[in-house]
């Protein structure tokens, strides 16, 4: 019989932790026990200084002479080529700019106009049922724009659909609800092999699983800033395309920054080189400012060993979580909806509500947050296979063997006690 864990065991295990003193670079409030990073990541504390460096000095004291001599018309650039060295991208290949609704379909527009300029009878768009909604609804508008289908199928499914007629292959590498993640390189060789193109959505990958894009051989990619990248609410996106497609497409918002020559000032419009071209309007310099701290506070970790090594604790934690879920919530009806296997969770845990309405997950999150430990509800169909679902996300930077322990331990006594049923915590207008 397995040894019940206890919250010393955890403390040894932060104690041992070589990660450990990245956890400084964030302002964590006190009391609060965050397990949401994968919705919104924490606040680095180098960002408020950051920031109002940019508005004081650079705005306030440089004008409009900083986009040179404080360097904000190279933003998208230089904060793109440091999210490429979390997510396999070379110097140059990859872009900050606009949201990540936005960078899809810029891509996926692209995606389609090449598959149907070398086959006009390649007119499906091909995606996961459960995939994140903006991803389908931006794909919807993109097939009815080129006269093509989008077809939602279960993800096992996937490969024996990509036929002949299939253009695009649109995928979220980790799915927003279940933390499944997808074999990058396994599934981009299944797409090539049928003759389709591959765009991956790293919303819920970039900064929280290695990722390696020109390993995969992947075609497209976009991904957010402000889960796992700590670049605040709203934060920008960003976009890479290999560059075998860099030259061989307009995107559809051609704008002046994706101009070759933007400050020429001509009516016409000629793209610039390469992933340039990506660019639409002005970039935000206070944003894409606080964006470039949370990205520091990932690239802080490579000389401790980068992805892999706060990969490795990922996986310690949302193990924790589930041997702690296995001792102390058996016959709770929560259940674990998140892949066992590692190779194929991200970096979170997501725990099923019983279908038959016993325990009402919106109420039980309302009343963990209302205790500090704060995750979030994601709402299904109620069904087993689509229940209702408590989230908790797993950041390696700042997240501690204790969080996990201290996480279980509220839940187990907010079961217990019956505390959710509160009325207050039943009302469902929030967003959490």
């Amino acid at each position: 019989m397995t040894e019940p864990i206890t919250r010393a065991d955890c403390a040894a295990r932060d104690a041992a932790d070589p990660l450990a003193p990245l956890r400084a670079q964030f302002a964590l409030p006190e009391g609060v026990n965050y397990l949401d990073g994968n919705s919104l990541g924490v606040l680095p504390v180098t960002t408020a200084a950051r920031v109002q460096q940019v508005v004081t000095e650079e705005w306030g004291s440089g004008l409009i002479r900083s986009w040179n001599t404080a360097g904000w018309i190279t933003l998208p650039q230089r904060v793109g080529d440091k999210i490429g060295r979390l997510v396999g991208a070379k110097p140059g290949e990859l872009v900050v700019a606009d949201s990540t609704s936005v960078n899809l379909f810029k891509v996926l527009s692209a995606a389609a106009q090449i598959a149907r300029a070398d086959d006009p009878a390649r007119a499906v768009i091909v995606s996961e049922r459960s995939n994140f909604p903006t991803d389908l609804y931006i794909a919807e508008s993109v097939a009815a724009q080129h006269g093509m289908t989008l077809e939602l199928m279960d993800i096992d499914a996937i490969p024996a659909r990509l036929g002949a007629d299939v253009a695009v292959l649109m995928l979220t590498q980790v799915n927003y609800r279940s933390g499944r993640m997808a074999d990058m390189a396994a599934v981009t060789a299944q797409a090539h092999a049928a003759g389709a193109l591959m765009l991956w959505d790293l919303a819920h990958s970039a900064g929280a699983v290695p990722v390696d894009l020109n390993a995969a051989n992947a075609d497209f990619a976009v991904g957010c800033g402000y889960k796992y990248l700590n670049g605040g609410p709203g934060a920008p996106a960003f976009c890479w395309v290999h560059p075998r497609h860099a030259e061989r497409f307009w995107q559809p918002l051609s704008g002046w920054m994706g101009h070759a020559a933007p400050f020429v000032f001509e009516p016409g419009y000629r793209p610039a080189p390469g992933i340039g071209r990506f660019l639409c309007g002005t970039p935000p310099v206070v944003a894409m400012s606080a964006l470039e701290c949370g990205v520091d506070t990932l690239l802080a970790a490579e000389p401790l060993g980068g992805m892999a090594a706060l990969r490795a604790k990922s996986l310690a934690l949302s193990e924790l979580f589930m041997a702690l879920v296995g001792q102390r919530l058996a016959g709770s009806g929560l259940t674990i909806h998140t892949p066992l296997d590692a190779a194929q969770r991200g970096s979170q845990v997501s725990l099923g509500v019983p279908a038959d309405g016993s325990i009402d997950g919106y109420a039980v999150m309302q009343a963990l947050i209302a205790r500090g430990v704060i995750g979030d509800y994601r709402a299904g169909d109620g069904t087993a296979a689509e229940p209702h679902l408590l989230r908790f996300g797993f950041t390696p930077l700042y997240t501690r063997f204790v969080d996990v322990f201290d996480a279980i331990d509220t839940l187990v006594d907010i079961l217990a006690s019956g505390q959710w049923r509160q009325p207050h915590f039943m009302h469902k207008g929030a967003v959490t």
